[in-house]
């Protein structure tokens, strides 16, 4: 990947990790069967999270290998 690309991607990662914890930090609903729907999807979301950090590591590892321009 191209340095361009590796930084969009990059900022990518970091705009849906952002949104997730935005999401994560939103407490629950007072309804029941809301609570139980985000509950549900808590373990989606976190999983989705750690994914995309193990990647954004990854990107920025190549970021950081690439010779300075």
């Amino acid at each position: 990947m191209k340095r361009d690309e590796l930084i969009k991607r990059r900022d990518e990662l970091r705009g849906r990790i952002a949104a997730i914890r935005k999401d994560l930090r939103g407490g629950l609903e007072h309804d029941l069967d809301e609570q139980a729907q985000q509950l549900e999807n808590y373990d989606t979301l976190m999983e989705i999270a750690r994914v995309a950090e193990q990647e954004l590591l990854k990107v920025e590892a190549a970021l950081a290998a690439l010779p300075d321009d």
